[in-house]
């Protein structure tokens, strides 16, 4: 099940329109202007187009995406307390429009520490649990690359945000494998794949992985920062993107790009690219397990890159 993060620029449907014009699966959106604390509440007319864009386009598989704004570890008063108004309004934006699962980066501890802002970000989720009871929107923490003082770097910041939450159902992990190479995690051949999945499965459990961010990464294995690049251009091994599109454990989760919005010099979207070179990485299985195309036939099929983007 393979997607992008598409604009919602004109109305939140469109991004429903161009999933489906681009032969997508699923989709990620922003559901208001990530740049921006206040939002203008949904309207009736907002939320009715966003259904039925649903039930033309036959795409369910919606993921959102929280606003960079937010917070939960800041140690400042006014930003913490901007930070959960801001989130809890993302999760009623969500449940509106029955997307079911929203990624949000654990945020950054400041300088005071990273335990301190670990257990900043369980009080609250706890608090925002306590006062929307009964949501059905999932709350994805996703990994981080560990720039400056962000948290999630490590899937043990993940896990002791959920082991310190008292709804721990309401919590899932988002998996990006660009933030995964810059962190340390060894996605530079199928081995270090399946190594670090059985890390993340020792430590947190595949069950809990609700999405995957597949991005490549300009920045080597260990780099500690997040800048993105199309499927196949960077460090990411095209053998580990194979091991992660191929893994029973993710067959029916959304398969996210976030790669930059261009098209190759020979006019085609990279969207479109980067998600047929995905699609080929997968298995076939009539009677006999079949491989999909080689990954020396995949590199060759690769059009020329035109320019450099985050």
């Amino acid at each position: 099940m393979f997607g992008s993060h598409l604009s919602i620029a004109g109305g939140l449907h469109n991004a429903l329109i161009e999933a489906r014009r681009l032969g997508m699966d699923c989709v990620q959106v922003f559901t208001k202007n990530q740049r921006q604390w206040r939002a203008k509440p949904l309207t009736d007319e907002q939320v009715a187009l966003w259904h039925q864009h649903v039930h033309d386009t036959g795409i369910s598989e919606i993921v959102s995406h929280d606003s960079y704004l937010i917070n939960l570890a800041s140690p400042d008063t006014t930003n913490r307390r901007r930070s959960i108004a801001l989130f809890r309004e993302e999760l009623l934006r969500c449940e509106a429009l029955n997307i079911a699962n929203l990624v949000t980066h654990p945020g950054a501890h400041m300088g005071r520490g990273e335990e301190a802002g670990l257990k900043r970000v369980a009080s609250a989720l706890n608090r925002m649990h306590r006062e929307l009871p009964g949501l059905s929107v999932t709350t994805c923490l996703e990994v981080t690359a560990g720039q400056g003082t962000s948290l999630g770097y490590r899937f043990e910041h993940l896990l002791r945000i959920i082991d310190q939450v008292t709804e721990p159902g309401r919590l899932g992990v988002c998996l990006d494998t660009a933030h995964m190479l810059g962190a340390g995690y060894d996605l530079t051949s199928a081995a270090g794949c399946r190594r670090t999945l059985g890390e993340l499965d020792k430590i947190i459990g595949l069950n809990l992985v609700r999405v995957i961010h597949v991005n490549d990464s300009k920045v080597p294995l260990g780099s500690r920062r997040d800048r993105h690049e199309h499927i196949g251009r960077g460090h990411v091994a095209l053998e580990a993107f194979a091991v992660l599109v191929n893994h029973h454990k993710f067959k029916s989760i959304a398969k996210i790009l976030e790669t930059a919005k261009e098209d190759t010099p020979d006019g085609r979207p990279w969207d479109t690219v980067n998600l047929d070179v995905l699609r080929s990485l997968v298995t076939k299985r009539q009677g006999q397990k079949k491989q999909g195309k080689t990954r020396r036939a995949v590199r060759k099929s690769l059009p020329a890159a035109n320019s450099q983007h985050r």
